[in-house]
């Protein structure tokens, strides 16, 4: 077994050491010279937002960009309230959800694109809040680059407790193993949040056709189905002036719920690469609670637990020390605290997908 686990843990540190070159290939881009000329479609698929729209929208005001060349289009998921839209300088404009299929976030934007004008569409969602050069920057990135896909980078806004900080870390891991697959050309992943593509290429691409069964992954399966047809024609853009801002949720049983549902996605990737290497992460994790439970119960010693703990924590500090330092100002916290609690926290998400259901926008998947 020791050898089985040295041989996955070599496996897993030369993995983790090409996604954190793959990170530093990736230039940030933080050019706003060009003069603004690209109209955009903002999509917000929201079920009982009435608390978290305002403030995005308010930040969508305070936007650097003119208010002629972007609208934007709420998309009401059943909520139980309808929202009211205040006076704004831009378009905005509420609509109702037509579903056709098992996802309501799909089936949201699929009804948005049939009465979007401009060619430009991005989504995100109704807990965030945007940069204000978010729409400038994507503007320029657009101008000096042929592409018809652009995914972006998220962060949380923290509070100052170890539940909001352990979502952080974790958000900080998948982002710098979307940016870093991205600098070795094996981009996989992306966020629904800050996610931006052309209608035509939406249309293209048809739309999320083949993957409608499955409750999420409208930013995933989409990435993933441009890249295997035109990977030239997909980018990241790393650039601090349009990180998206989320909210962490509250707490343990709703973010359960929530990486259960994005880890249920993985299974049905298109992606060998995405599909190898959140099987290689699991076993990373699993064999750490494999090794914490044999020398629970002394059939390993304790010198060995803690080398493949510290090896698999050193690898990982330093992907996710260079992507905080990307998406955040604040300095790391809870990082050893958060490598011990997580194998389990994983590994509990991963076990349970596959046999169990979840919570989301209150109700049952």
């Amino acid at each position: 077994m020791a050898i089985i686990l040295s041989v996955i843990l070599l496996i897993y540190l030369i993995t983790m050491g090409w996604l954190i070159f793959g990170f530093t290939k990736i230039n940030s881009f933080e050019y706003l010279g060009l003069t603004p000329k690209t109209s955009f479609t903002i999509i917000v698929p929201f079920r009982n937002e009435a608390e978290n729209l305002p403030l995005l929208l308010e930040s969508f005001s305070k936007l650097n960009y003119q208010t002629d060349l972007f609208e934007v289009i709420l998309v009401d998921d059943e909520s139980e309230k309808e929202f009211q839209v205040s006076s704004f300088k831009f378009q905005v404009s509420v609509i109702k959800n037509i579903r056709g299929s098992n996802s309501p976030k799909k089936d949201a934007i699929t009804t948005a694109m049939r009465i979007v004008k401009t060619d430009w569409v991005i989504t995100t969602d109704a807990d965030c809040v945007v940069h204000k050069n978010w729409l400038l920057s994507l503007d320029n990135f657009i101008q000096l680059h042929h592409v018809s896909m652009i995914a972006g980078a998220v962060t949380y806004d923290c509070q100052n407790s170890f539940l909001h900080h352990f979502q952080q870390l974790d958000l900080a891991s998948l982002q710098g193993a979307t940016i870093g697959s991205f600098g070795i050309k094996k981009g996989f992943m992306c966020n629904g949040a800050n996610f931006a593509y052309t209608q035509s290429f939406f249309q293209k691409l048809k739309g999320f056709e083949g993957n409608a069964a499955i409750v999420s992954g409208d930013d995933v399966f989409l990435l993933q189905k441009a890249i295997a047809r035109y990977p030239e024609k997909v980018a990241y853009l790393k650039s601090k002036n349009t990180i998206v801002t989320t909210k962490p949720v509250n707490d343990w049983k709703s973010l359960f719920y929530q990486r259960v549902r994005w880890a249920s996605k993985t299974t049905s990737y298109q992606s060998a690469f995405g599909k190898r290497l959140g099987l290689l992460v699991f076993m990373v994790n699993f064999g750490l609670v494999c090794c914490f439970g044999l020398t629970v119960f002394g059939l390993l010693s304790f010198p060995i637990l803690g080398l493949y703990f510290l090896i698999k924590f050193g690898i990982d500090a330093v992907l996710i020390e260079q992507t905080n330092r990307f998406l955040t100002k604040h300095k790391t916290r809870y990082l050893l605290l958060s490598s011990l609690w997580y194998p389990f926290f994983s590994t509990a998400v991963v076990l349970y997908c596959l046999f169990g259901k979840y919570e989301w926008k209150g109700r049952r998947f």
